[in-house]
């Protein structure tokens, strides 16, 4: 079919006609999956303007060394450029950046039709993934902080507390701060439907002597990574 060959001739080589549908249409397949990257998600500006770029500089990366025992380096050399941030992103970022790269060779390599193909499909996988909540987890389950001074003993002196608002709840660190005058305590609880969060938290703080207390959403490894 013609839509798995590519518009570059082996033979004559890349003609400026060629160069110009590529470079168009990985310049509007990028700003195509920087819209996809946009959908639900938190971003930056930049991010947003590199994603949407990245595939026409990979296409004339692939260009310029077509049909060249280069295009292997050039290949290899293109999917380096994940290391462009100077801190790893999450893992929604990082699947975004080779979603344009691929993209980005496909055009580069004169596979228009598959590229636009593969955008789509891979498109449409996202946004509808991201529609039905796919990998959220348990919603339900929360991070809870507590900073408590060192002479009260945290093995139990929330538990009539955690009885009677959270479902569920489980110690996963306690570690000393403020040069070991005070612990701080990391739980997480499932609090109970209908309970108040601003009413726990109240409890807490009468208990803690008005220290921190913060009630959150649990971070993931995708959080962090």
């Amino acid at each position: 079919m013609d839509i798995f060959k590519s518009i570059i001739d082996s033979e004559k080589g890349i003609t400026v006609q060629n160069f110009i549908i590529c470079l168009v249409a990985a310049a509007v397949l990028g700003f195509v999956i920087s819209l996809i990257h946009m959908y639900r998600t938190k971003y930056s500006q930049s991010f947003a303007i590199t994603l949407a770029l990245l595939p026409s500089l990979v296409a004339v990366i692939i260009l310029m060394v077509n049909g060249n025992i280069g295009t292997g380096i050039a290949v290899a050399g293109a999917f380096s450029l994940t290391r462009f941030r100077s801190q790893p992103g999450t893992g929604r970022e990082i699947s975004s950046i080779f979603f344009a790269m691929v993209t980005g060779l496909a055009c580069g390599t004169g596979y228009i039709a598959l590229a636009v193909i593969f955008v789509l499909v891979i498109g449409v996988l996202s946004i509808f993934y991201l529609s039905i909540g796919f990998g959220t987890g348990d919603a339900g389950v929360k991070e809870l902080s507590i900073v408590i001074p060192e002479n009260l003993d945290y093995s139990d002196i929330f538990d009539d507390l955690f009885k009677t608002y959270t479902e569920k709840h489980e110690l996963v660190r306690a570690r000393t701060t403020n040069m070991g005058s005070m612990y701080k305590l990391k739980y997480e609880v499932t609090m109970k439907k209908d309970m108040s969060e601003k009413r726990f938290m109240d409890e807490i703080r009468t208990r803690n002597g008005n220290l921190e207390v913060m009630l959150g959403r649990v971070e993931t490894p995708v959080d962090t990574i």
